[in-house]
């Protein structure tokens, strides 16, 4: 007895240190190589592998995290030029979180990034030691796997992915020495990876951020137990996104809500009162102006 409750405790242990030990991330990395012609294609197929592996297998914050917490993202990657081995493409990045007692899930980011070139030879380790980038492939995916975890906490507490989103601001202000790597540069575009870091940590974010809070934990996680009230809480939060964009018009953070939360938005109104309706239509419609036939949706 004593030798089956020995093997019974190292079974366990076995199983709670596999447990602790859980990424955070559940992603699926694909690549697209369509555009590139008469190539050896085995290269995308041990890249995308080893990719994976990356990102799934490595613990990326001290919380230990069991396997139906682990956020659902995707990252793919639109290799469109390749040139011995330099590859110069894009990369789409989404996430998602459950919405509390739901079986929805709702997008926390969803990111196109065009300035995206890297070198890789098949079989090349792909590793990232804190402090050191030498390679603007996993720089990249490093860095938007921090802004992913810096969003989801937000989701979950005010400024909780603070430690996440300085770590990004971290890669960027690393990855800028490198002259050839491009999507880190100040001023180069209002849309690339340092305008993303800059937005997320500056002091001008802080409101958007508190907004994301609010949306998140005080409105969606809100309407399983009560619809009308978590969907009150959302109406009343977005005022903020009005002032955040007086202070920061031309913020990415204004656009990669738009592009994470839109139609969703849309989709809480049909149920909110006919003076939240019109109301929130003005609102929207100031914000985003460019999507005013989309937001004709929350009249209706």
């Amino acid at each position: 007895m004593k030798r089956k409750g020995l093997i019974l405790g190292l079974l366990m242990m076995t199983v709670l240190t596999v447990f602790a030990q859980n990424s955070e991330l559940n992603a699926r990395l694909t690549i697209n190589s369509d555009k590139i012609q008469g190539t050896n294609k085995q290269i995308f197929t041990t890249l995308q592998s080893a990719l994976n592996e990356f990102i799934n297998n490595k613990k990326w914050t001290t919380a230990t995290v069991s396997m139906n917490e682990r956020i659902d993202c995707t990252f793919t990657l639109i290799l469109n030029e390749m040139t011995d081995n330099h590859f110069v493409g894009e990369i789409q990045v989404q996430a998602r979180r459950p919405v509390y007692n739901s079986t929805y899930t709702t997008t926390i980011f969803n990111f196109r990034d065009t300035q995206f070139d890297f070198d890789y030879t098949e079989f090349q380790p792909l590793e990232y030691v804190e402090n050191t980038l030498e390679n603007n492939l996993v720089a990249t995916i490093v860095f938007y796997i921090n802004v992913i975890l810096g969003l989801d906490f937000d989701s979950f507490a005010p400024k909780g992915g603070s430690s996440f989103f300085q770590e990004a601001q971290h890669i960027v202000t690393l990855a800028q020495s490198e002259m050839s790597w491009s999507g880190w540069k100040a001023f180069d575009s209002d849309r690339n990876r340092h305008a993303l870091a800059t937005a997320l940590t500056e002091n001008n974010g802080e409101s958007f951020r508190q907004f994301w809070y609010d949306y998140h934990r005080k409105g969606l996680d809100e309407m399983a137990a009560n619809a009308d009230r978590g969907r009150t809480n959302i109406i009343a939060a977005l005022p903020t996104l009005t002032t955040f964009k007086s202070a920061r018009p031309n913020s990415v953070l204004l656009q990669m809500f738009s592009d994470s939360k839109l139609d969703e938005l849309i989709a809480i109104y049909t149920k909110a009162t006919t003076q939240e309706k019109q109301e929130g239509y003005k609102l929207m419609s100031n914000l985003y102006p460019a999507e005013s036939i989309r937001l004709e949706a929350i009249k209706k």
